[in-house]
């Protein structure tokens, strides 16, 4: 919506703040190629405030401190301009405090999560400006990432199935068995997600499709309704086995725990290593046997399956 007689008019007060709040996810799932993925229990909070000027301040503490840009070029920060430009409003300078505790570069969806904490940045700041409803943000932040199985968990939580119709994305909100438990082991060293993509054949054999089909079809009643038949739910023949070269010792170690009894898998891209046990108990028993077996430094992180997804609330701005 454009002003009379010129470019359209920001209307978002100087001082407006908001607090979002993005979990981690992990995709796949196993066989859930491109369609499944989870929340967790794992979040980035940041602060987001208007400024007077144009210009865009980012102070970053916890992961990608030092690392990660501090300027208009920051994910978080294109991520609100996006949307903004989405709804032909300019954008207000910003000052963005942003404390983050998912891994990067570990297939945890941080860059997911940046992009979903720019949108919900955006839609605080256009509170009573515009109505942004759940399929908009689905849509602005698969038009950032590419593909909608990371982002559609950060925003909605839970079990997320996404697919695409007439390139609209479009997903499907489901409630996890309380008895699933997440455990997740993540690596000191990072995957890239460009280079794990192009490991990918461009077609695969007929049996390995039908494979996967069963499965995923499988591992949403595991993950809703019947946590034991998690570990036959999560074998896949699309992805993994193509990607392991390219992390060893994740591949090692999901074998290893497989031949084990619990159900491992890929996280997203790797190289972290998702478990989901059937009751938590099982978490520490994994644990154990990573951290005598392993040939490297791995860190279990013990997470809840988030429910609530990404919230973005009024932030209490000193003076007002």
């Amino acid at each position: 919506m454009s002003a009379a007689g010129g470019a359209p008019q920001s209307t978002v007060p100087v001082g407006r703040s908001v607090q979002v709040k993005v979990p981690a996810t992990t995709a796949n799932l196993g066989p859930g190629f491109d369609t499944l993925g989870l929340a967790l229990g794992l979040y980035d909070e940041l602060t987001v405030t208007a400024r007077a000027d144009t210009s865009a301040h980012v102070e970053v503490h916890g992961v990608g401190e030092g690392e990660v840009a501090t300027d208009a070029s920051n994910l978080v920060v294109k991520a609100i301009a996006h949307t903004f430009a989405h709804f032909s409003r300019p954008m207000p300078g910003v000052d963005l405090v942003a404390h983050n505790a998912i891994p990067h570069g570990r297939g945890l969806g941080s860059s997911g999560a940046a992009i979903v904490a720019g949108i919900m940045a955006a839609k605080g700041l256009l509170e009573g400006i515009e109505t942004i409803d759940p399929d908009q943000l689905l849509a602005l932040a698969t038009e950032m990432e590419g593909h909608p199985d990371n982002v559609a968990p950060s925003l909605f939580g839970g079990l997320t199935i996404a697919w695409v119709t007439d390139s609209v994305p479009l997903h499907k909100r489901l409630i996890v068995h309380r008895g699933v438990s997440p455990l997740v082991f993540v690596p000191e060293t990072t995957m890239s997600t460009a280079l794990a993509r192009s490991l990918q054949p461009e077609q695969v054999p007929h049996a390995d499709a039908i494979f996967n089909v069963s499965r995923s079809a499988l591992l949403i009643a595991a993950l809703i309704q019947s946590p034991e038949l998690l570990l036959a739910a999560t074998e896949d023949k699309l992805h993994q086995r193509y990607r392991a070269s390219a992390m060893p010792e994740t591949d090692r170690l999901i074998t290893l725990l497989r031949e084990n009894g619990f159900a491992a898998v890929v996280s997203g891209a790797g190289p972290s290593i998702l478990v989901l046990c059937s009751d938590p108990g099982q978490r520490q028993v994994a644990a154990d046997l990573v951290a005598e077996r392993s040939e490297t430094e791995w860190q279990a992180l013990m997470l809840a399956v988030d429910v609530k997804g990404a919230t973005v609330v009024p932030h209490p701005v000193e003076n007002a």
